[in-house]
């Protein structure tokens, strides 16, 4: 389970209305990296935006379930100088997450590469946990996968086997209220149907997955990468695109996005970090 310490209970019968945070890339290292072009970029911005993004985790009221990272943990490449003292930095601040509300991260590019490897693939395993799994939250079947598998799974198709194998007997499992998948890549920004994008999954991969997801329940998919809020519908599966913590790439500000599940609906709004708000409405 890819939650620092915290353990996720398994709850699998649904008792109440609940919340939770879903936010994506607060990507260490990228503001000065890749928007300023610094020569030996630094990442206390992101620090002082992902503390920010903590702390109205922590007051909100009533406690967000989880807190979940929809990838690109942080901006170094495996490998790369910077890539463990980001790791370190990471892990501290999410530190200050209060212990009630457990962090759960998903796998991103950067997490792992664009051509993802075996050792990569380990080496996130053993940092940051699986990179695939599920859980059972207030009677809601939460579904977490790796994206890179299908963006470029060339390295590993062995994993992406493994992933669908996984994924194929997860989607039989019966008797939730509801069943979200969180991801990294989205399948689409606006439609569907549009065309291919570095930001999305190739639209034939991405219309076989949506098919699979909507002929098993499943009512929404939570995605980031795009740094920039979008999303959209497929027939009756919603998918919301997720801008970041950290930077941004159009004319959103830093925020996440809070999720309230009743009886009968998933829904969500993204917040400004300065507009979260402390007490959430069920």
């Amino acid at each position: 389970m890819a939650t620092h310490g915290y353990n996720l209970v398994d709850e699998r019968e649904w008792n109440e209305p609940f919340c939770f945070i879903q936010a994506a890339d607060t990507q260490f290292g990228m503001i000065e990296n890749y928007l300023e072009h610094k020569p030996n970029p630094g990442w206390q911005k992101e620090i002082d935006l992902t503390q920010q993004a903590i702390a109205a985790a922590n007051r909100m009221q009533p406690k967000p379930k989880f807190f979940i990272v929809c990838g690109d943990l942080i901006d170094a490449f495996p490998g790369t100088s910077l890539r463990e003292p980001q790791v370190v930095d990471y892990k501290r601040v999410f530190s200050q997450l209060e212990n009630d509300i457990p962090l759960v991260c998903v796998c991103g590019n950067h997490d792992i590469g664009n051509r993802p490897t075996h050792e990569t693939i380990e080496a996130y395993r053993s940092t940051f946990g699986a990179d695939y799994f599920s859980f059972w939250i207030g009677g809601v079947h939460c579904i977490v996968i790796n994206t890179q598998y299908y963006k470029d799974g060339s390295l590993v198709q062995d994993l992406q086997q493994e992933q669908d194998a996984w994924l194929d007997l997860e989607l039989k499992q019966t008797g939730y209220q509801h069943r979200v998948v969180f991801q990294h890549i989205p399948w689409f920004l606006q439609d569907a149907t549009e065309e291919d994008d570095y930001f999305t999954i190739d639209r034939t991969t991405r219309l076989t997955y949506l098919d699979k997801f909507r002929a098993s329940g499943v009512k929404t998919i939570f995605s980031g990468h795009y740094h920039r809020n979008a999303g959209g519908w497929y027939r009756e599966v919603e998918a919301p695109v997720t801008s970041a913590i950290g930077a941004q790439l159009g004319n959103d500000e830093s925020g996440l996005r809070v999720v309230t599940v009743n009886a009968d609906a998933v829904s969500h709004k993204y917040y400004r970090l300065e507009d979260v708000p402390r007490t959430v409405d069920l």
